[in-house]
């Protein structure tokens, strides 16, 4: 009789401790496993949630928190094993009588994970919900920067107002006369801001705006970086373009006078460059467009 009570008593502690080890089981963090050899006989290695996952042949195979037995689905090695995947967080936690609440059903995976509460303990490129402790699909919203041009955005893209975006949309006549869009992109110099200078009236002759039908002159700056290195002077830069209303193009005029080109960055990857233009003498306004090959197209209002 007592060698039968020491029996109950040993598998009463059995079944606690592993009740307790499945409570505090750290197979439900996002992170616990990263291949199916960290996971036990019976389980596998859930290659999105990253935790070890009971397989199925049934629902009866299958624990109170997860009890439907289904494919895992995607395009791995695993895809077509099943596995037992969860329907509530309620059940993820143990159950309406269970005061847990720390695990959630993972709505990508279906799977019991540990609630989060940041976006570092999300895998891969999820984001957290810190509302629903879900881990979300999906960016975690534009990238923060500083300051003006690239700053630490992506290539292609500015910084403005202290978020990474893509430059404004061209919508001025001179883009949509443009019949060259096949030479604009991404991955040429990228121009982020332009500003008006001066507008003044030359038509002198030996001055930059000689001719009695465009006597005045407009300074438009321009500012851009780029990938490569921009060139030292004016003379030597390629491939950056002036759109007229119409659509027509020509090669941005820059005056070989000091201060019309300056370049700067270690690696001289930011230029302010003045373009010139010569217009009537009587204009109070001027639409233009700029851009560098391989780059983005933008448009400039003058009002003068």
């Amino acid at each position: 009789m007592q060698l039968r009570k020491m029996m109950l008593v040993l598998t009463a502690l059995g079944a606690m401790s592993g009740l307790m080890a499945g409570c505090g089981d750290d197979s439900t963090s996002p992170g616990a496993c990263s291949s199916n050899d960290e996971c036990g006989e019976s389980e596998i290695c859930h290659p999105t949630a990253q935790v070890c996952v009971q397989t199925c042949n049934s629902g009866s195979d299958c624990p109170s928190t997860a009890k439907t037995c289904a494919p895992l689905g995607g395009t791995g090695p695993n895809a077509t094993t099943s596995i037992c995947q969860c329907s509530t967080d309620v059940l993820c936690n143990g159950g309406t009588d269970s005061e847990s609440t720390g695990l959630v059903c993972s709505d990508l995976d279906n799977v019991c994970v540990t609630a989060c509460t940041s976006n570092a303990e999300c895998t891969g490129d999820r984001t957290c919900n810190t509302t629903t402790g879900q881990c979300e699909e999906g960016d975690i919203g534009p990238a923060t920067c500083s300051g003006e041009g690239l700053s630490t955005c992506a290539h292609g893209q500015i910084c403005s107002s202290g978020t990474c975006s893509a430059p404004p949309a061209p919508t001025c006549q001179n883009y949509n006369e443009f019949p060259n869009k096949a030479d604009l992109g991404t991955t040429g110099p990228i121009i982020y801001k332009v500003d008006f200078v001066s507008a003044t009236t030359e038509g002198t002759p030996g001055t930059f705006c000689a001719s009695s039908s465009a006597p005045k002159r407009l300074r438009i700056r321009v500012s851009a970086y780029s990938a490569t290195p921009f060139p030292n002077t004016s003379a030597e830069l390629s491939d950056f373009f002036y759109i007229l209303t119409n659509g027509g193009r020509q090669n941005a005029p820059v005056s070989s006078s000091s201060g019309n080109y300056t370049v700067t960055g270690t690696n001289r990857d930011q230029a302010q460059i003045t373009v010139s233009l010569c217009v009537a003498a009587d204009s109070r306004t001027n639409s233009s467009g700029f851009y560098f090959k391989d780059g983005n197209f933008a448009c400039f209002q003058s009002n003068y």
